[in-house]
Parts: structure tokens; C-alpha cells; sequence
């Protein structure tokens, strides 16, 4: 029994060590890579993997300036926040609404279920028909791409919402209730800062998927001038593919706002996920 319990060890020890090799080394080569002058990329493995001559800040300088980064990130920044600061509160309120109804009535449940189904609808269906309406309101711009997330992403953040009510017991807002407390004021007071674990994972998921989305900027905001992040990474990739350094540099100087919005939030983000899963 005990040499069993040793072989498993080892055997999940190589799988971890191997993961953690598949995890690492592409983020070390990328590093390396960002920092080296084009003059020092060479095809052989051990100039691949070798540190730069001189470490510089150069490809990042240059990336930044090629692709009008600080526009770019503003724009980001605004369509980003925006859009997870109005999720929480709409698709909250959806969420409480849809997860408290189904108890009651069957029609919440048939409600739910065709919200939640637009999870499954792909984007190249929507998209030409979505360009013709944001054009015909006037929406061809950030607002229009504000608008879009939050439905898109609504199906996924209800089914989150109602599954995370199942952790909050319904005696506390019959308390309130009795207390006198309206159903709006119990809500704000009392459910709302209860599901701060949700928000928090309900917020990361939108943002990833907001600050790494190219295709609806691109339907929408075509022509504008006003681009984000991903759009300012396609026009750059089309002048300067094959320019490794400074796509790397750019690619990174990309990553860093939402790696450190996410790391502000990781520890409510598990709270949520681990609470949130629906529940029977």
C-alpha cells in the first residue's frame, strides 16, 4: 500500500514538474525575446534561450509608439470598465430576479433558460446583422461596443448570479422584509454586498473577455479611428509580423493591466467560483 502511494506521488511529482515546464518556458522565451535587438534572434537553440547582450527597454518603446499604445489603452481601459461596472449591476439584479423567481413561478424558469441559451450562439451569426443595427442607431462607436457586451455576456453572469443565490438564505431578506425594508432596499442592502465574491469573478471573466476581444471593436468601430488594444495589435501585426521583438514587447505591454487587475482579485474570484456552481 505504501509503495503504491509512493509510485502515485512521483507519477503526479513529473506531471507537475512537466506542467509547470509547459506553463513557464514559453513565458521566459517570451521575456528574453522582448528585450533582445532583432540582430541578436538566431535559429540555433542556445541563442534562442540565451539572456540579451544588453537588456533594453527599446522594442517596448518602439511598440508603444508604432501603435498609438496610450489612445489604445484608454479607449480599453473605458470600454473595459465600464461595461464590468454595468454588468454587475444589471446582470445582478437579473440574476437575483430570475434565481428568487424560479422558485416560485415556472415562468422564470422558462426565462432563465432562454437567457442562459444565448451562451451558445455564435458571434459570426450576429455580426453582420448587428453591424447594420448599431449603424442604423448610431451606435458605431464605444457605446455601441458597451452595449453588445452586456448582452453578450448577460447568459453567463445570470446563470453565476442565480447559482450563487443558492448560498444566501431567503430567512435573511424575510427578516428584512419584516423589519420593513422594501424588496429594492433589501436587495441593495442585504443581497448585493453578499455576493462580493460573484462580482469579483462576475468582473474578471468580463474583463478578459472585454480586453482581449478584437472582433466586435472591429465590427463595430471600423473606420472610426478609434481603436483598442487588440484592434492597434491586428494593424500592427499586418506592418510588422515578422518583427518578433517588437510584437512581444507590444503583446506584453498589453497583458500587464489585466494581469495585475486580476491579481487584485484572485482571491474573491475563487471565493466566487467555488460558492457559485450551480446547484440542484
Amino acid at each position: 500500500m505504501m509503495k503504491e502511494k509512493q509510485k502515485t506521488n512521483r507519477v503526479l511529482t513529473i506531471v507537475l514538474i512537466l506542467g509547470t515546464v509547459t506553463v513557464f518556458f514559453p513565458l521566459y522565451m517570451a521575456a528574453i525575446i522582448a528585450f533582445k535587438k532583432p540582430s541578436e534572434m538566431t535559429n540555433d537553440v542556445a541563442g534562442a534561450l540565451s539572456f540579451p547582450k544588453q537588456w533594453s527597454f527599446e522594442n517596448f518603446r518602439q511598440a508603444m509608439e508604432v501603435t498609438d499604445f496610450w489612445r489604445s489603452l484608454g479607449n480599453s481601459l473605458l470600454i473595459t470598465l465600464v461595461t464590468i461596472v454595468l454588468a454587475i449591476l444589471i446582470h445582478s439584479i437579473a440574476g437575483y430576479v430570475i434565481g428568487r423567481g424560479m422558485a416560485r413561478r415556472k415562468s422564470f424558469r422558462f426565462i432563465y433558460l432562454y437567457i442562459v441559451s444565448g451562451m451558445f450562439v455564435p458571434f459570426s451569426i450576429l455580426m453582420m446583422p448587428l453591424v447594420k443595427q448599431t449603424a442604423h442607431m448610431g451606435l458605431g462607436n464605444r457605446a455601441g461596443v458597451i452595449v453588445l457586451y452586456l448582452v453578450f455576456y448577460m447568459p453567463m453572469n445570470v446563470l453565476l448570479y442565480s447559482g450563487y443565490l443558492k448560498n444566501i438564505p431567503e430567512a435573511l431578506e424575510e427578516a428584512a422584509d419584516i423589519d420593513g425594508a422594501s424588496t429594492w432596499t433589501t436587495y441593495w442592502r442585504v443581497v448585493f454586498p453578499m455576493m462580493k465574491p460573484m462580482h469579483a469573478t462576475v468582473a474578471i471573466l468580463t474583463a478578459l473577455g472585454t480586453w482581449n476581444d478584437v472582433m466586435t471593436p472591429l465590427v463595430i468601430m471600423s473606420g472610426t479611428g478609434q481603436n483598442t488594444l487588440p484592434l492597434a495589435q491586428l494593424n500592427f501585426q499586418t506592418q510588422f509580423g515578422t518583427n518578433y521583438n517588437l510584437e512581444i514587447g507590444r503583446a506584453s505591454c498589453r497583458e500587464i493591466p489585466i494581469l495585475i487587475f486580476y491579481m487584485i482579485c484572485q482571491k474573491q474570484i475563487l471565493n466566487g467560483v467555488a460558492n457559485g456552481a450551480v446547484k440542484g
